[in-house]
């Protein structure tokens, strides 16, 4: 067992200790602490990292390790120090204990994604230790907020620091490159899908607004009624299927490694057939629009004058006029709207090298690995980075037991994370990092 593989499990239980829960719209945490433990790591290897605050405590740890070629692109490594919050009553173990148990690290991170930091890492350590240098410079960033829009975090970088990110064009991140068994008749055969995009994020505050009153009076114009009417049109509205390139991609890949057809016209019906595989297209193959919050009034004998509500909205490349124009119609001309977050939609090439040379890393570690395109249902911060002319793809390797539910430890109770499927990782991140 190498350096890496040795301390990539201590290593993801110490960043679970910290407590960098992030509850949005500025209701967080500080990452300080964690981004000066990322930072004396890298320092105690050579790196040489910076820290850089948006706000007081709100900090991101950035590196920029030169290679052996000044003429070679620079390559970014990127992921956030900021998780969710974790009700300890909800748990098996203490979210924030770092406790490794039945052969995983358990708390809130593991997967989502201290991991995958500390993959990143015992890599670099172990590659600084041993003087073995990418080609092209390596950019390492490990970032403040992306559980909320990334305002400061990965938005403040790429806006306040984006000198730090010339000469870069690609990189990598979380949301792909774990296991999924096959199954069926694909025995011993497992699908890495690796991210190379994402739907695009429209997060709106809707406001619907009538006149106030006494709660005991007719009130044909009620704002608390005209937002309830509107939430259920938009709730129950189903989205038309719409098949990205990405997602033909996918579908593509999928049918070729389970040996099998998929019926693009019955979608749905596919996804469960398929089961764990089907997870990785159910959620993109149409545009969302799910509400999430509500707020109106302050007292039961009141009518309020105004009534608001959030909504999440995701929408496929390609489809945000067509998504707007359809939550408009569906909220009526009395609901105004405006964004609390809106992002496009990246998307990266997965006919290109890149996207080769991850695929190859997974199938050296792995001979059963099936590597294929996969287009994330949610976001990261990738889109900070697209801003900026950085394509990034989904790449957080790991080998999963068949009976972990990965995709449900996102932001799910009793988030664990393999040690063997850490270990796994750092040596697929090494063969990468070994083409850049």
């Amino acid at each position: 067992m190498n350096a890496a593989e040795e301390e990539v499990a201590g290593l993801c239980s110490d960043l679970i200790r910290f407590e960098t829960v992030n509850r949005g719209e500025g209701d967080a945490l500080p990452e300080r602490p964690a981004a000066e433990y990322v930072a004396a790591l890298l320092d105690e290897a050579g790196a040489e990292p910076v820290i850089v605050e948006s706000a007081p405590g709100r900090a991101s740890v950035l590196a920029r390790i030169a290679g052996t070629d000044p003429t070679h692109p620079a390559f970014l490594v990127h992921g956030h120090l900021d998780v969710v919050p974790a009700d300890p009553a909800e748990w098996s173990v203490h979210p924030f204990s770092g406790e490794v148990r039945d052969g995983c690290v358990w708390g809130r991170g593991a997967v989502d994604m201290k991991g995958s930091l500390a993959m990143t890492l015992a890599v670099v350590r172990r590659r600084l230790r041993e003087g073995r240098r990418t080609r092209g410079d390596l950019i390492l960033a490990f970032l403040a907020d992306e559980e909320c829009t990334g305002e400061f975090g990965s938005r403040h970088v790429a806006r306040e620091h984006r000198g730090f990110f010339t000469g870069c064009a690609e990189a990598i991140s979380e949301s792909g490159g774990f296991s999924v068994e096959a199954g069926g008749g694909a025995a011993g055969r497992r699908i890495y899908p690796i991210a190379t995009g994402e739907r695009g994020t429209m997060w709106m505050r809707l406001t619907a607004r009538g006149t106030p009153g006494h709660g005991s009076k007719p009130a044909p114009d009620n704002a608390v009624a005209e937002m309830a009417h509107a939430i259920s049109r938009l709730a129950a509205h189903r989205w038309p299927v719409r098949i990205t390139p990405g997602v033909r991609a996918l579908l593509d890949g999928l049918a070729e490694a389970l040996g099998t057809t998929i019926d693009h016209d019955r979608l749905d019906e596919e996804a469960r057939r398929l089961g764990g595989p089907g997870r990785l297209f159910e959620s993109t193959v149409r545009n969302s629009a799910n509400p999430t919050r509500l707020e109106a009034g302050y007292k039961v004998n009141v009518v309020p004058g105004t009534a608001h509500a959030q909504v999440d909205g995701r929408y496929l490349p390609g489809t945000g006029e067509e998504f707007l124009a359809t939550v408009d119609r569906l909220l009526g001309p009395k609901i105004t709207r405006e964004f609390v977050n809106h992002e496009e939609a990246p998307a990266a090439d997965p006919a290109g090298p890149t996207f080769a040379a991850l695929a190859g890393a997974l199938r050296a570690e792995d001979p059963g690995a099936h590597p294929v395109p996969y287009v994330m249902g949610g976001g990261t911060d990738a889109k900070s980075f697209h801003r900026i002319g950085i394509t990034s793809f989904g790449f957080a390797p790991l080998l999963l037991t068949p009976d972990l539910d990965y995709l449900g430890m996102f932001h799910g109770v009793d988030e664990r994370v393999p040690v063997e499927g850490l270990r796994f990782g750092t040596r697929v991140l090494d063969r990468f990092l070994d083409t850049r």
